[in-house]
């Protein structure tokens, strides 16, 4: 459907013998144990609500069981190799530069984008591997200095990890430097719920 995602199939293959090695700590311990403590419903992004109006294909609403990922250490790989994939080949350029927008999602198609399409696509072609939807969870998430940031949350069975264009590594989410605002339900990818304490959401991911 997308150049870019075929480009990454191809280039995936081709690295199928250069497997990034699986860090024993990322499996086991208790950061990997921990799942972030979702609460009542919360505002859907605008960034969220204009997306799908562009792909309404993608914005089912349709409830589904919560599905978690058996993060077995193939899983890890291919979740972790899609990841750098996706942060290496995608130049990051700010939505008011690329779209002349104040936010606006979308697939980097002509690979460039900000934090929360570098997300889209990681979601995109996690799904088109077969991992779960409903563990795939685009997160807004706020930095030390306060602005809004966006990252792919993938929820398994040995806890919540962090999908970042920031980093490289597949972090548990507690070791990510980032205060928690919402994120899509695992339930209805509409629907979005708060994360921890009440946080007031910025208006717009930035990077």
């Amino acid at each position: 459907m997308f150049g870019i995602i075929t480009k990454a199939v191809t280039a995936l293959s081709l690295a199928g013998a250069a497997l990034i090695a699986v860090n024993a700590t990322s499996l086991a311990g208790p950061d990997a144990a921990t799942f972030a403590a979702t609460g009542a419903e919360t505002s859907v992004p605008y960034g969220w609500v204009d997306f799908c109006q562009r792909y309404r294909g993608e914005c089912q609403e349709d409830e589904r069981a919560p599905e978690d990922i058996d993060l077995t250490a193939a899983a890890y790989r291919k979740i972790a190799r899609i990841n750098a994939w996706v942060n290496k080949n995608i130049d990051p350029l700010s939505d008011q530069d690329h779209w002349s927008a104040v936010d606006r999602w979308d697939y980097p198609s002509d690979g460039k984008g900000d934090c929360e399409d570098f997300a889209l696509l990681k979601r995109r072609m996690l799904i088109e591997e077969g991992f779960p939807r409903e563990a795939l969870l685009l997160t807004v998430v706020k930095e030390k200095n306060g602005d809004g940031h966006s990252v792919l949350t993938v929820k398994t069975n040995r806890g919540e990890f962090v999908l970042d264009n920031l980093s490289n590594e597949m972090r548990p989410w507690t070791r990510a430097p980032y205060r928690f605002v919402k994120r899509q339900s695992q339930r209805n990818q509409n629907v979005w719920v708060a994360i921890d304490a009440p946080a007031s959401a910025p208006v717009y991911a930035s990077r």
